[in-house]
């Protein structure tokens, strides 16, 4: 015996809206991208054009991870960055969606952070280095150059300890004597 009854189809996963937290991912991926070609098209590598007094779009590869560690490695190290970003994003889009739903501060650092991994993991796939272009600089001290991608992971990573050191602490209930 068959009924005609609808059933809402389920997700594989607790949290219905980790959809939306990856289509944030994905659009931080494709304005990353896009950001990174209008540098490479219109700037000349590691040659500054100033916008502020502060502030330059300087074209930089960046052939390491943060801060260019492990650079000048010879080449080895771009399949290890690649594999690494490839394990913890995987792990960080299992993290999404298995959490809770009330949980949107934890959610929306794990969609920034995925976001921005994913730009740069699929740059150093096809250039072999991560395109960074923006500099920002007090007179002779130079913060080393950054890009959409990187942006959005320091953001994801600051709303985490936000949400861990202050957020979740008032999730916590008091145990019982």
């Amino acid at each position: 015996m068959m009924t005609n009854q609808q059933t809402e189809p389920r997700l594989p996963f607790r949290n219905k809206q980790a959809f939306a937290w990856l289509m944030m991912s994905c659009v931080i991926v494709v304005l990353d991208l896009w950001t990174k070609e209008i540098a490479s098209d219109a700037l000349t590598l590691y040659r500054p054009v100033e916008l502020t007094s502060w502030l330059n779009m300087t074209l930089a590869h960046n052939y390491g991870a943060a801060f260019s560690f492990l650079s000048d490695a010879g080449g080895w190290q771009r399949w290890l960055f690649t594999g690494l970003a490839s394990v913890v994003t995987l792990v960080l889009i299992v993290w999404l969606l298995r959490l809770p739903a009330e949980e949107k501060l934890t959610a929306a650092a794990l969609g920034l952070i995925i976001g921005g991994a994913v730009g740069n993991l699929i740059d150093r796939i096809i250039n072999g280095y991560v395109v960074d272009f923006i500099d920002v600089y007090y007179k002779t001290w130079h913060w080393p150059a950054f890009n959409v991608a990187d942006s959005a992971i320091t953001c994801g990573v600051i709303l985490l300890l936000l949400d861990g050191l202050f957020v979740s602490t008032r999730k916590v209930e008091p145990a019982a004597d």
